[in-house]
């Protein structure tokens, strides 16, 4: 049945930094500025802990001084969960005009009184790390976008690292969000894979496990802890699971991990595979914002 591999995030980000400081030596000199707008839930501290590290280690500010101290005028801020939708575009609108700052990044999920999609098209598309902006989506739509979602970005570096062609391959994406699923699936088309995007409906047309058996590379963005049976894998597939649960206090995928690792040639870890490379995906979208404000 051959190798079997798991592909390790951390090493895959970690490359990633080298080449960012090797190639933009000049741009990281600059100090460009990152600013976050993130939220007092568990996951969002600890996305924006990774996020913030990152952002050190590559000398890319994130306002936040060395006492901890917090404020949108001057850098990344924590927001309460029931935060009122006008405060978070008056913090984005600020982050708009100061011409100090390069990069703007809005965790999701929002709260439920958060209208997401006014949020996206309210951000500054030179400014848009995440790629949400209505402008960046068609650039994406048309295979010409700068910035992209960096998870999306993170999916396919994953992919890319396992030297497999996708030419003619049979893709197969679980979840049609407009932050992963959506534009994985673009990504996947532009490297001329034949790509099929499975959803609720599917899985309530009992037509889910028959997709996922035909899987040459399978990515999978749900949110429902392994979701995704083992045996369900095609024997050689590439499997990239975004999934992020937490179960009996231990953290896994949308996938059956033991059981896919038997049949898959390649996947990708929960933790450990997706989320380190997508948090660098964020520092590398930051210096081509930055970058695109200058030219």
């Amino acid at each position: 049945m051959g190798t079997h591999q798991v592909l390790d995030g951390r090493k895959i980000a970690e490359r990633i930094k080298q080449t960012l400081l090797k190639e933009e030596t000049a741009v990281l000199r600059a100090h460009p500025q990152l600013r976050v707008l993130y939220f007092d839930t568990t996951a969002s501290q600890v996305y924006w802990q990774a996020q913030r590290v990152a952002a050190a280690a590559l000398e890319i500010g994130t306002g936040v001084d060395k006492s901890g101290r917090e404020s949108y005028k001057t850098g990344s801020v924590s927001c309460p969960w029931n935060i009122p939708q006008p405060e978070v575009e008056r913090i984005i609108q600020w982050w708009n005009d100061d011409p100090s700052v390069h990069g703007i990044f809005v965790h999701q999920p929002m709260p439920v009184q958060i209208d997401a999609q006014r949020v996206s098209a309210l951000i500054d598309p030179r400014k848009d790390v995440e790629g949400i902006h209505p402008a960046n989506c068609a650039r994406r739509f048309f295979a010409k976008a700068r910035i992209g979602s960096c998870t999306a970005l993170a999916v396919m570096e994953l992919i890319e690292s396992t030297g497999v062609a996708l030419e003619g391959k049979e893709a197969v994406v679980v979840g049609h969000s407009e932050i992963v699923g959506r534009p994985v699936s673009m990504l996947l088309l532009d490297k001329l894979a034949t790509t099929t995007i499975c959803h609720v409906g599917t899985d309530r047309a009992g037509r889910l496990e028959s997709h996922v058996r035909q899987a040459d590379v399978l990515v999978v963005a749900v949110g429902k802890p392994q979701l995704i049976k083992g045996s369900w894998i095609k024997s050689g597939a590439i499997v990239i699971d975004v999934g992020i649960n937490v179960v009996n206090k231990r953290v896994v995928g949308d996938v059956e991990f033991d059981e896919a690792l038997k049949r898959a040639a390649y996947i990708s870890p929960v933790p450990g595979g997706v989320g380190p490379v997508t948090v660098m995906m964020v520092m590398k979208n930051t210096v081509e914002a930055f970058k695109w404000q200058r030219r």
